[in-house]
This record gives C-alpha cells, structure tokens and sequence, in this order.
C-alpha cells in the first residue's frame, strides 16, 4: 500500500513532462512558422521568388509532404535529433508558403481569426483529453472526410466556386475540431502508456511526433477559419 502513491506520482510526473514536451514544441512550431511566414511577406524578394515561380512553390509543397510521412511513418527509426530538425525545418518551410495570408487577408483578421482558433483547438484538445468516451472510432471518419477535402480541393482548383470554398471550409473546420480531441486523446494514450524506464531519445521522438500532429490540426484548423472570417485585403 505504501508504495502506490509513490508510484502514482511517478507516473503522473512522466505523463506531465512528455505532454509539457508535446505542447511546447508544438508551440516552437507554430511560432517559428508565424515568424517566417511574417518576414517573407515582408521581403518583395522572397515573395518573387516563392510565388513568382510556380515550380519553386511546388517544390516546397513536395519537400514538406515528403517531411510530414517521413515524420509520420520513420520517426521510430531516426535518431531524435534527426526528428527534431525535420520538424524544425518544416516548421520554418510551411512558414514560407503559408506567408501568402500576409497578402490575401488584412493582420487584423489574421490576428482575431488565431484566437478564435487558438481557443477553439484548447477547447477541443481539453475535450479529448477528460472525456470518458472512446474517440478512436472518430480517427477514420474524419480521416476520409479529410480525404474528401483535399479531393474537393484539388476539383475547386479548376471550378473556381466561391460557394464550393467555402463549403469545404465549414466542412474542414468540424473535420478539424473532431481530429484535434482524436489526436489529444491518442497523446494521452501515449503518455499513459509509457514505460518509466524507457530511453529519453525515444520520449524525444514521440514528443515530436505528438507536436506534430497537433501542429497540423491547428494550422488546418487556422486555415479553414481564416477563409470563413478573414477580410481580403483587396
């Protein structure tokens, strides 16, 4: 009996300190992108030289896809520092082409949009972290309407609807506050589960790895709003 508090608090230690890792470098994340974004808006240059060409811009889309399944699926066989520079350097590479919000939607905007955002995302992660309810059935089904986002995507880049925009974008939110309680849930799973023992390299790799996921929902998540409530600056 004498031992269970002791062990209790161990483990309530470890859980705090991989989900306080998880979140703040979830939060390096998005700072380093907001920064980066911000002064390549700023930089006639950099602007001419991302979006004035359009094979630089795809490139960057290619090289950041190829780092989020190099993440996703390799992670347990770098070295955590291998793992951490690739989020690093993709953090810093979405800040490049996400620096286009800069110029379509007033700062403004851009600015309220974050909190509704940043709220919303701590609402849902606060949810998937205290519910009771298994959420584990929720990952496919926003995973295919995941899915049909990015195919009505791809078809709207030849339609050009405005209504269809806009639709996907209501769609991509509840698809997006639905995978932030599915991915917080499956964090607390991981840290629950954790051996006390285990390598800190390891903790390492699968703090990024949680930063990661809960990085793109919010970014998806900011994304998706700021086309619902961003003022163009046109």
């Amino acid at each position: 009996m004498a031992e269970f508090p002791l062990t209790r608090t161990r483990t309530e230690v470890l859980v705090n300190d991989f989900v306080r890792s998880v979140y703040n470098w979830m939060a390096i994340g998005l700072a380093l992108t907001g920064f980066v974004a911000l002064y390549v808006s700023a930089s006639p240059a950099m602007i001419r030289l991302v979006f004035g060409n359009p094979m630089v811009f795809f490139i960057l889309i290619l090289a950041e896809l190829g780092m989020v399944f190099a993440l996703s699926g390799m992670v347990h066989r770098m070295s955590a520092g291998t793992a951490t520079s690739l989020f690093v350097i993709y953090s810093a590479l979405n800040g490049v082409t996400l620096s286009f919000i800069f110029l379509a939607y007033t700062r403004t905007s851009i600015v309220s949009t974050f909190f509704i955002c940043a709220g919303t995302f701590i609402a849902c992660s606060v949810y998937g972290w205290l519910t009771k309810k298994d959420l584990t059935s929720w990952g496919g089904f926003f995973a295919m309407g995941l899915i049909g986002i990015i195919i009505a995507s791809l078809a709207n880049m030849f339609f050009r609807s405005n209504a269809l925009s806009m639709m996907i974008s209501y769609v991509g939110v509840f698809v997006f506050v639905g995978l932030t309680a599915y991915d917080t849930q499956k964090l607390k799973e991981m840290a629950l589960t954790q051996p006390a023992g285990l390598d800190g390299a390891v903790v390492r790799k699968g703090a990024i790895l949680g930063a990661l996921s809960l990085y793109l929902d919010f970014i998806n998540l900011f994304l998706m709003l700021l086309r619902i409530f961003g003022q163009s600056r046109d």
